[in-house]
């Protein structure tokens, strides 16, 4: 009885060092696979970028003429943008005298003085000149017109006096 008994606790031993052993394997078998899985996601993921990379560099060289053409043209374009914003006033068909009319550049292209000439300014008409196909202003422009049109402008005297700014 005692030889069974041993044989039974035995053979129970080896079945949990057993099932332990499968465990470890199966755990280890996941674990390989899942390393395998995510160093050929890596070496997919890696070989994308190398075609995309060569795509996008045959690419560049096959058109490298047309955009360098391109930024050329478009850098003429605003070349030529900011010259007619400085000579506008100076066109035949500018409404207002050229006398009257100040070049900025920059948040807003002009300012006209009406009636400067005159040493009678009636009003101020602030121009900003497109050269483009569109007339599309930008974000700091469109804030600049709503300030004006809303009537957010003000006259302020600055005076100074012995290096020092005052508000009289």
């Amino acid at each position: 009885m005692c030889n069974t008994l041993t044989i039974i606790h035995e053979h129970n031993e080896l079945n949990k060092k057993f099932n332990l052993l499968i465990g470890q394997i199966e755990s280890r078998a996941l674990s390989l696979k899942d390393e395998w899985v995510n160093n050929e996601k890596k070496e997919i993921e890696r070989i994308c970028q190398e075609k995309a990379l060569n795509e996008l560099n045959k690419w560049k060289t096959e058109n490298e003429k047309y955009i360098r053409n391109d930024a050329i043209k478009r850098s003429g374009e605003v070349t030529r943008g900011k010259v007619f914003e400085q000579f506008i006033p100076f066109f035949p068909n500018f409404p207002y005298n050229p006398k009257e009319a100040r070049f900025l550049g920059t948040p807003v292209d002009l300012i006209v003085f009406k009636g400067l000439s005159d040493n009678n300014v009636t009003e101020v008409v602030f121009i900003e000149v497109k050269t483009g196909k569109t007339a599309n202003l930008t974000r700091r422009e469109r804030s600049l017109k709503q300030c004006i049109d809303s009537k957010a402008v003000r006259y302020k005297i600055i005076q100074l006096s012995n290096n020092q700014i005052r508000l009289p």
